[in-house]
């Protein structure tokens, strides 16, 4: 019997509202790879939203980006310590790494943000 290893839409920020409200909470931390902006919510899960520019790359690329990072959330955000609302950006000169690098920096970003929200 086949897992069903899917990222439902209730894991994802879909409203242009949504993304403004994380923004406008300036809740962030960067590294070499990633800016990533949180906001804790009311919800029983964490939720992802993705913002890649064209600076990035191609669409072959930004899609592979898309998908490398909803996997890395898809398979870590029950570890979590709370319900987050997170934008995930590459920066502009980063390369495709992976899953165990970006998991780490996934991980280590939100701690320190969360810190910044405390």
């Amino acid at each position: 019997m086949r897992v069903k290893q899917t990222f439902p839409k209730a894991l994802r920020l879909h409203y242009k509202s949504d993304f403004d409200r994380i923004y406008k909470a300036k809740t962030a931390a960067s590294d070499w790879l990633f800016i990533i902006f949180i906001l804790p919510n009311n919800l029983q899960t964490s939720r992802l939203g993705l913002s890649i520019s064209r600076k990035v790359g191609n669409a072959v690329v930004r899609n592979r980006w898309k998908r490398l990072i909803r996997e890395v959330f898809r398979k870590n955000h029950q570890s979590f310590p709370m319900p987050l609302d997170l934008i995930v950006i590459p920066q502009r000169n980063a390369k495709i790494t992976n899953e165990q690098k970006m998991k780490n920096s996934i991980r280590k970003l939100i701690t320190k943000a969360i810190k910044r929200f405390s």
